[in-house]
């Protein structure tokens, strides 16, 4: 099987994991890396860039043309509207679901929210991030930056920012050191993260039923509902990467629902948080939009 994946150190993981996994099935594989727009454009944040799909659309491309048989994305990367042709033959487990504020250590403030004083600098080219750090520490000034993990993180190292802020899940698969920084990490609950964010979306041809059938094994059912949950929520508001949107459900140990969600108008606008709990999945998107849409 030809695996396409992006070429960042963090994808290669992802894919390499896959890799793994077939692997065990007895399922041999080989990497193609295809650089996609979010990769080739890097001065712009996600908000200026064209369309939906930034980080996607290339592979997608390569999927329908048969270069590749499968592919593997960060779920949270994933446009709601499935490309025609293609669909998900299965959803990883999902790894820590929190986001996570890295300070530089002689920045760092003890006693400010997030050791962060007023004034403070902090990466992240995300309206959702930037919407409620600003909700739950007004003083901050959030920066634009784009480029790999280690490229974010090397800007609150050297002290050009005083603090970035990016995906636990990352930082953890990449088995980063960050030793020699103040790591912050608030709760998902509080601080909600993107729609299906910690989950890795194995991507094939809806017609490649062979290709769907091998791959059915790799799926996780729980993580799919939870996860479907949250995107349901970010297509009903009609929103994709840049849309200032956090979403998390998780289901207990009785099979019951917990919905967190925080939304924005914009980037610099007041924050609307709800949580909801059920019993079941039937209309549980639909309530929270209509909670997040209410005056």
């Amino acid at each position: 099987m030809i695996i396409g994946t992006r070429g960042s150190r963090l994808a290669l993981w992802q894919a390499h994991f896959v890799q793994d996994q077939l692997k065990e099935l007895g399922i041999e594989s080989e990497l193609n890396i295809i650089k996609t727009q979010g990769d080739r454009v890097q001065h712009l944040g996600f908000d200026k860039l064209e369309g939906k799909g930034f980080f996607t659309k290339e592979i997608e491309d390569k999927l329908l043309d048969g270069t590749v048989d499968l592919a593997v994305h960060s779920l949270k990367d994933m446009p709601t509207d499935h490309v025609e042709g293609l669909t998900f033959a299965a959803l990883s487990y999902r790894a820590s679901v929190n986001d996570v504020i890295i300070v530089n250590k002689a920045k760092a403030v003890p006693g400010k929210p997030f050791q962060l004083a007023d004034g403070a600098t902090i990466g992240t080219s995300s309206n959702r991030r930037k919407a409620q750090l600003i909700d739950l520490h007004p003083g901050l000034v959030p920066v634009d930056i784009r480029g790999n993990v280690p490229t974010r993180l090397e800007k609150a190292r050297t002290g050009e920012l005083d603090a970035v802020m990016l995906a636990a899940a990352g930082l953890e698969r990449l088995e980063l050191d960050l030793s020699d920084m103040v790591v912050i990490r608030p709760n998902p609950r509080e601080f909600v993260p993107a729609p299906g964010q910690g989950v890795m979306a194995i991507q094939t041809r809806k017609e490649d039923l062979k290709t769907r059938k091998l791959l059915a094994p790799l799926h996780h059912v729980t993580v799919g509902e939870c996860t479907n949950v949250e995107r349901s929520v970010l297509n009903m508001l009609e929103g994709g990467c840049s849309l200032p949107l956090g979403v998390y459900c998780e289901q207990d140990q009785l099979g019951n629902y917990h919905v967190w969600a925080a939304f924005a108008k914009a980037a610099d606008a007041p924050v609307k948080r709800v949580q909801i709990s059920r019993s079941t999945r039937a209309g549980l998107a639909e309530e929270v939009v209509e909670m997040l849409r209410a005056d």
